[in-house]
């Protein structure tokens, strides 16, 4: 199977990560989005959005991050990360969506605000952004710390929701973003990101900004 792929990218992150904890092998190709390859034929003929990461399985094509985690965690399920009981995947899937649409657009704007864009020389942040970022982004880890009230994951056991979770938080330091008033949310971000699979997925990212 082979991955496109972008280090910077936390959709990208999710899939490598899930990946290395499922013991799924992936080809991995960089694609250089700064320098415009996903816009070239050959990769919108994989994916018209132009963005990463794609699957290739074969023949079979699948882009968005989350149905490649799917599709890879439907290949080892003996691993438990998608499980298959009705209440227990329902609330794999709330958090997912949750995270897509509430948690993962407010930390990666704040993020982008507070980190990348000095990064990629695109100007000072925009404090008008920042503040009300910030606001959503505090209001969302209190979400996520009653959810995580004696548990070790998000879903009982680790699960898809975690990986997906996790990738919001990876520019957290290089942004200031404190977990302090949130010490559920600092010992669950400590244990996924000292698993072998996380070390392994990152370490790509980490050398972009040694």
């Amino acid at each position: 199977m082979r991955l496109y792929n972008a280090n910077f990218s936390p959709n990208a992150l999710r899939v490598r990560a899930v990946a290395h904890e499922l013991g799924v092998e992936l080809e991995i190709v960089e694609v250089d989005i700064r320098a415009g390859d996903n816009r070239a034929a050959e990769f919108l003929a994989r994916n018209s959005n132009a963005k990463v990461p794609v699957l290739e399985d074969g023949n079979f094509v699948l882009w968005e991050s989350r149905a490649i985690c799917a599709y890879l965690a439907g290949i080892r399920p003996e691993a438990g990360l998608y499980p298959d009981g009705l209440k227990t995947r329902a609330l794999v899937d709330q958090w997912a969506w949750w995270q897509a649409i509430h948690l993962g657009p407010a930390m990666q704007k704040l993020s982008f605000e507070l980190f990348l864009k000095e990064k990629f020389g695109m100007g000072d942040p925009d404090p008008t952004v920042v503040e009300a970022e910030r606001k959503a982004t505090d209001q969302f880890l209190a979400v996520l710390e009653t959810g995580l009230d004696d548990k070790d994951w998000i879903a009982g056991a680790l699960s898809l929701a975690d990986f997906y979770l996790a990738t919001t938080f990876m520019y957290r330091d290089q942004a200031g973003i404190s977990l302090d008033e949130f010490p559920r949310i600092a010992g669950w971000i400590g244990r996924l990101e000292a698993r072998d699979s996380w070390q392994k997925a990152v370490a790509p990212l980490l050398a972009l900004f040694a």
